[in-house]
């Protein structure tokens, strides 16, 4: 399992890739596995500002069904179109590929600082005994 060192996460494993006043959220390796074979995903934020800790969409597996955290306050701008099934794309690209091109939405910062309260790899690791 695999943890990068340029993300950030949170207790409920989102991560953030910051990319200047823009960041990409998606759920970690460790939340795929223990979720099983996604097979959809809902955004229901697209345009909003959403504040830190809110949901801002859910994933379901075969077997269950789970709420999205928002990492930072942010303004939902973008969702992954590849993991869009009703665009005839596939969701379990989070499952293969859940740092990459797995990603589920791009955001807006609202407020930066609240970075500072992220978890950087070694302590997410620690959270889940890996």
């Amino acid at each position: 399992m695999e943890f990068p060192a340029n993300l950030l996460y949170t207790k409920e494993h989102e991560w953030i890739r910051v990319e200047g006043n823009f960041a990409y959220i998606g759920i970690t390796e460790f939340a795929q596995s223990e979720l099983g074979d996604l097979v959809y995903v809902e955004i229901n934020t697209l345009g909003e500002v959403v504040a830190k800790d809110d949901i801002f969409g859910t994933v379901e597996a075969v077997k269950t069904t789970s709420d999205l955290f928002m990492p930072v306050s942010a303004k939902v701008i973008e969702f992954n179109p590849a993991i869009d099934e009703k665009d005839g794309n596939d969701p379990t690209l989070i499952n293969s590929d859940p740092y990459g091109k797995g990603w589920l939405v791009k955001v807006e910062l609202q407020d930066p600082s609240e970075l500072e309260s992220l978890l950087d790899d070694a302590a997410y690791r620690v959270l889940i005994g890996k």
